[in-house]
This record gives structure tokens, C-alpha cells and sequence, in this order.
């Protein structure tokens, strides 16, 4: 028996299945059609064949196994890219037969995450079983074919010791950012996609005091604090009737009667914004979380953004900004890989607030070095 029709039979019996076939279900089956007739060995390499095909990634399952891969993109059939931490490069050698074969991923992988995928729905943005984040958008809407990108979550908590021997805290920035931790100052976390945002905040929430509880907010699970008191809340998309969705804002509010010690919004870019400043006003110290920008100057103009489309006039966010947040941790990617590059403190000018170097990985002139150091001293 050779493994084509073995996977060609297991094809034809999950076809009349009503759900979407999961890998457990998969490897059975291949077990059943097997019989006798294979050694152990080769029963093995057939299940995860089979697994791979019908119930994983298909041809992209061998990359998101790969150690250090973030990322996983198609753009075509003979058109797939990866991501390792140093930027997009072809993935040699992988490819599909045909449009219809990514395409057939994509519906299927959106099935297993529980969304729909179609004509009538022509894009998804859904989280996978196993972590993976799936975005797939299929034509006309895209116009090259189905464009699909996955967003690999590699749950393996990493110490701020860790990241200092990858060189993710040069110079005296490890001590700094564990100070800010220590002294329980509300802070964001900040950088470009893929900048390694939600590392270094779980890397962080890994030295709060273990008697402190963390009430995580979050789209998928991401954060993996090595902390012994994480609440974890999940946001939760609507049904195919549009209907049911919960927000990160929902979450907030519920966090909010969690009695949290530290309230942690993993990625905050909508209306949560509101609640997050504030909680951040009211007693709730040591709030944190991870904001999309390019530099950390560039912050106090996202969360003007944000809270204004939520309807907070922008001298009430810049008011409820300065009076709840203090520092800003700044990632920047390059060449030789992820890495704080500013720590940065926010202050008022005027009816505004500005972020200020207090440390730059470059050196460079740091004009609030001196308020920076007195407030993690605790002065």
C-alpha cells in the first residue's frame, strides 16, 4: 500500500465528516487504513504526512516547526516567504500545485480557527488551535491569488537574563527596565512589527513580586510571564451572524473588577486606550502594555489618535496620559536583531506631552537622564 492512496482513502473519510478535521482525528484514521500492512515506522511518517496535509499547514507545517521562524507568507503558489528574525527570505524549495491548493488551505485552516472563509466573507483574522495567527484574504479582494500570513507564537518564556545574553538590553538598560518593574511605574512598550514588543513585556512581567496578581488582556495568548498569579482574558470575534464579539475594551472593564495588581493590556490599539488611562488614573500603578510606533516620540500622537476615535477630546487624553503613564521602553529591529533602543520619560509642555530620552542605546543626548534616574530611585 503506498502512502498516496493511504492519504487518498483518509481524504475520502473526513469528507463526510461534518467538522473540521483535527489532528488526533487524522492520525487515527490514518491508523485504521493502515491495518497491519505497515511497520511502525512507516505508519509514523504517513500519520504526520497525512496530519501535515489534511489537518496542519500542509506544505508551510515543516516552516512553522523551524526554530526562530516568526512569520509565514504566501503570495502565491510558488511565492513563500518566511521570517527568522532577520528579515523576509525565500523559503526554498516550497510551494503549492496550484491557486486552488492555497486557496483550499486557507478555507480550511479559517474553518479550524471557526470563521468562515468565501466568497461572501472574502478575508479572515482569526487565532489557530495551536497559537498560530492566521490572516488569509482571498481574490478579487486580492488581486495576485490567496494571500495568506502566519503569525507563528512561540510560547517559551524568556527572562530579562535571556534577553541580556542575546544583547536585547545593552548597556545599563537591563538594570533600568527592571527598576521601572520595581518601582511600579506605568510604562508602554513600544516599536515597529515584529520589534519584539511582547517578549520583552512578558519578560518583564516575569519580575513583578510573585504576590502581586496579573490580570492580562489580550486578542490571542501571548504573553507567557513566568509568574506564579496571571488571570488571562481572552477578546472573543463575533459569529457568523455578527453577533457575540467581545472587545478589548469589555476586557478592561472586567479587569478592572478583578481586583488587579498590575493590569496588563497586551496590544492596545482601539477604544481600550480609554479605560487603560483611565485605570491608570485611579490607583491602579504599574499598568503596562504594548503600543505600535515607529519612534517613541511618535507615542504620545498614537494615543491622541487612539483616544480621540474614541471619542476623548485630545487635551483630556494628553491630560490623562501624563498624570497616568511615565516611561516609554522602545524596541527597535535591526541587523543584528531586536533590541531596546530608548527608554524614555513623558512629561508636559504646556497642554501636550512629549516623550524624552532619559537612555539611548546610541548614546545619544538624553534630556531627561537625570528626572529618569531620580524616579526609578524612588525620589
Amino acid at each position: 500500500m503506498s502512502a498516496p492512496s493511504l492519504l487518498d482513502r483518509v481524504r475520502s473519510r473526513l469528507a463526510v465528516e461534518e467538522q473540521a478535521p483535527s489532528r488526533a482525528g487524522v492520525a487515527a484514521l490514518v491508523r485504521q487504513e493502515a491495518g497491519g500492512l505497515m511497520g511502525d515506522g512507516d505508519v509514523l511518517c504517513a500519520v504526520r504526512s497525512a496530519v501535515d496535509e489534511l489537518a496542519g499547514a500542509g506544505p508551510l507545517e515543516p516552516l512553522l516547526r523551524l526554530p526562530g521562524v516568526t512569520d509565514v507568507l504566501v503570495n502565491g503558489p510558488d511565492e513563500v516567504w518566511l521570517d527568522r528574525g532577520a528579515g523576509l527570505e525565500r523559503a526554498a524549495g516550497v510551494r503549492f500545485p496550484d491557486e486552488d491548493a492555497v486557496r483550499r488551505l486557507a478555507v480550511r485552516l479559517a474553518a479550524s480557527g471557526g470563521r468562515r472563509l468565501d466568497d461572501a466573507a472574502p478575508w479572515v483574522d482569526v487565532g489557530l488551535p495551536d497559537g498560530t495567527r492566521l490572516h488569509a484574504v482571498l481574490p478579487p479582494v486580492s488581486g495576485t491569488g490567496t494571500c495568506l500570513s502566519l503569525r507563528v507564537l512561540r510560547r517559551c518564556a524568556q527572562s530579562l537574563a535571556d534577553l541580556e545574553a542575546r544583547g536585547a538590553l545593552p548597556g545599563e538598560s537591563g538594570a533600568l527596565v527592571r527598576a521601572v518593574v520595581a518601582r511600579r511605574l506605568a510604562f508602554l512598550v513600544t516599536g515597529g512589527t515584529g520589534s519584539g514588543k511582547t517578549t520583552l513585556l512578558s519578560a518583564l512581567l516575569g519580575e513583578v513580586d510573585a504576590a502581586e496578581r496579573l490580570v492580562l488582556c489580550e486578542d490571542a495568548t501571548e504573553l507567557t510571564p513566568p509568574h506564579p498569579h496571571v488571570v488571562r482574558l481572552l477578546t472573543r470575534p463575533a459569529n457568523v451572524e455578527g453577533a457575540g464579539a467581545i472587545g478589548l475594551r469589555d476586557l478592561v472593564r472586567q479587569a478592572l473588577r478583578m481586583r488587579p495588581d498590575r493590569l496588563v493590556v497586551g496590544e492596545v490599539r482601539g477604544a481600550e486606550v480609554v479605560d487603560l488611562l483611565a485605570a491608570l488614573n485611579t490607583g491602579h500603578d504599574g499598568g503596562c502594555g504594548t503600543l505600535h510606533a515607529n519612534r517613541s516620540a511618535e507615542v504620545p500622537a498614537r494615543l491622541e489618535a487612539l483616544g480621540v476615535a474614541a471619542g476623548l477630546g485630545r487635551a483630556a487624553v494628553h491630560s490623562q496620559a501624563a498624570a497616568g503613564l511615565e516611561v516609554v521602553l522602545h524596541l527597535r529591529r535591526t541587523a543584528e536583531g531586536r533590541r531596546v533602543d530608548e527608554i524614555g520619560l513623558l512629561r508636559r509642555t504646556g497642554e501636550l506631552v512629549a516623550v524624552e530620552p532619559g537612555w539611548r542605546a546610541d548614546g545619544g543626548p538624553c534630556p531627561a537622564g537625570e528626572e529618569l534616574r531620580a524616579r526609578l530611585a524612588g525620589r
